[in-house]
């Protein structure tokens, strides 16, 4: 019989904490989930749930203004913004109650404390209940996922001023009538079109040359192109000098090209990045190493202390709600079952839910080009997905990385409406060797979204043509119709 309290206590009740503690309770580990402030983490309260309802609200009202392109009336929504808000935390709400609440883990057998946790040696920590008092529990093994918080970068005046975070955005009462955002990452992109859309100013501030700097600068581009005409405004390779309060709310001082200016707003949303929650763990009581962006963790999310594990985004490694899932099944598996598993790297997708919306899964053509993989990009334009066509949502691209020789796909990305969904086809490819071949001959329902995952597969075959080959069959079969033009490298057939 083990010595210890537990066989396994999980510190931090958000994604990957939750994860962590069902999958060990369902193969019989005696279990402990702690949280500091209340189940659901920062998907559920701050940052995935919220910023998709919000971003909902923006598209319906996009839609009224230019409901004539479906031959209905062009109208100006009436935009309540308390409403929006309200039906935002009536949405959390939901999901909370739907997954998040003590009572379902409870019920799996799990003991949830709320409280602050922290090690006194690597097989025991304290615990700081709410009602002040302290506990101290032992375990067998420790999973860590206390996840990350905003991250705000130290810029001159920002403490003199009010800003938002993605942890404060929600709960603000008005509608920002200037929306100032630093970072153009998913959390910057995503709001600025949801802002925009329901009628505010916004302007987008980041030093890099453009936008969404991990995706695939080609479609990048395009849903760049598609913000710029939706009303965003961008001031990119922009450094930021001060920030003070003016006469709208809020001055940003910027220098850009050499040349200064003073952009003028009533609301600033600091979206630069997010950083791990672990200071107040004691990690040194238990020998647990770190590094610059988090706790140091292998391929199987062990730390340094053999029995000690750490999850999503308290690692830096991924800032993933699915990569959190996805490490602790990993964790726990290789804990409490030992089979030797390991982090998926080679097959990660991601999504940005902007409209349109903009994924990846795999390699990326940098990525590929810096190991020396040849291969062939194969894009398919939303234009001839005749799905897209009859919602009106032709702006997009789909782009994949493949062998010319086996259709052996290395990464995907995508820019258009239900790009997440396509990507998820290609992320299924990719994991289990599915070639393009293979998905061009598997039958998709007409006309659907998924089709045009297998039209942009049928790009392999188009391109693996060529004029000698089919004079080839001309002359053996006996054909007489004409030879296809093959002077566009990059025709759609």
């Amino acid at each position: 019989m083990s010595t210890y309290e537990y066989d396994a206590i999980v510190i931090g009740g958000g994604a990957a904490g939750l994860t962590a503690s069902g999958i060990a309770a369902n193969v019989g580990a005696k279990t402990m989930m702690i949280e500091a402030h209340r189940l659901g983490g920062d998907c559920t309260w701050t940052g995935c749930v919220p910023s998709k309802v919000i971003l909902k609200a923006g598209k319906i009202a996009h839609q009224i203004r230019n409901a004539g392109k479906f031959g209905l009336l062009d109208s100006e929504p009436k935009i309540n913004f308390k409403k929006v808000i309200e039906h935002v935390h009536q949405v959390r709400d939901e999901v909370y109650e739907d997954a998040d609440r003590p009572e379902i883990y409870e019920e799996m057998g799990i003991e949830v404390v709320f409280g602050a946790a922290s090690f006194t040696d690597d097989h025991t920590i304290s615990i700081k209940l709410e009602n002040g008092e302290t506990r101290s529990v032992s375990s067998k093994y420790f999973f860590i996922a206390t996840g990350a918080r905003a991250f705000v970068p130290p810029i001159n005046g920002l403490d003199e001023v009010d800003y938002l975070t993605n942890e404060s955005l929600f709960e603000i009462a008005d509608l920002p009538e200037h929306l100032i955002i630093i970072g153009g990452g998913p959390i910057g992109i995503e709001m600025s079109q949801a802002f925009v859309q329901l009628g505010s100013k916004v302007t987008v501030v980041d030093m890099a040359d453009r936008i969404m700097q991990n995706d695939d600068p080609e479609l990048v581009t395009i849903l760049a192109n598609e913000l710029g005409n939706q009303g965003v405004q961008f001031e990119l390779g922009a450094s930021i000098k001060k920030v003070s309060k003016g006469g709208q709310g809020i001055e940003v001082l910027i220098e850009k090209d050499g040349n200064q200016q003073v952009l003028q707003g009533s609301h600033l949303l600091v979206a630069t990045g997010r950083k791990a929650n672990y200071e107040s763990l004691n990690l040194a009581a238990a020998g647990v190493k770190t590094n610059n962006k988090g706790i140091q963790v292998d391929n199987s999310c062990n730390t340094n202390v053999s029995h000690i594990y750490a999850m999503g985004d308290v690692t830096g490694r991924y800032q993933f709600t699915h990569m959190s899932e996805h490490m602790s099944k990993i964790a726990v598996t290789r804990a409490l079952l030992k089979i030797p598993m390991s982090i998926d790297h080679k097959h990660v997708p991601w999504a940005t839910y902007t409209s349109p919306e903009l994924a990846h899964v795999g390699a990326t053509q940098k990525q590929l080009d810096a190991n020396g993989t040849k291969y062939e990009i194969y894009r398919f334009p939303y234009s001839k997905i005749d799905r897209a066509i009859t919602e009106g949502e032709t702006i997009g691209m789909i782009k994949i990385f493949a062998s010319k020789l086996t259709g052996k796909i290395y990464g995907a990305g995508a820019v258009g409406a239900h790009a997440g969904e396509l990507i998820s086809e290609y992320a299924v490819a990719t994991k289990n060797g599915v070639s393009l071949r293979n998905l061009a001959d598997t039958i998709h329902p007409y006309p659907s979204w998924g089709l045009g995952a297998r039209r942009a597969a049928d790009q392999w075959y188009i391109k693996n043509q060529s004029e000698s080959s089919v004079r080839w069959m001309k002359r053996i079969f006996g054909y007489r119709g004409s030879v296809p033009d093959f002077s566009d490298p990059d025709r759609i057939v």
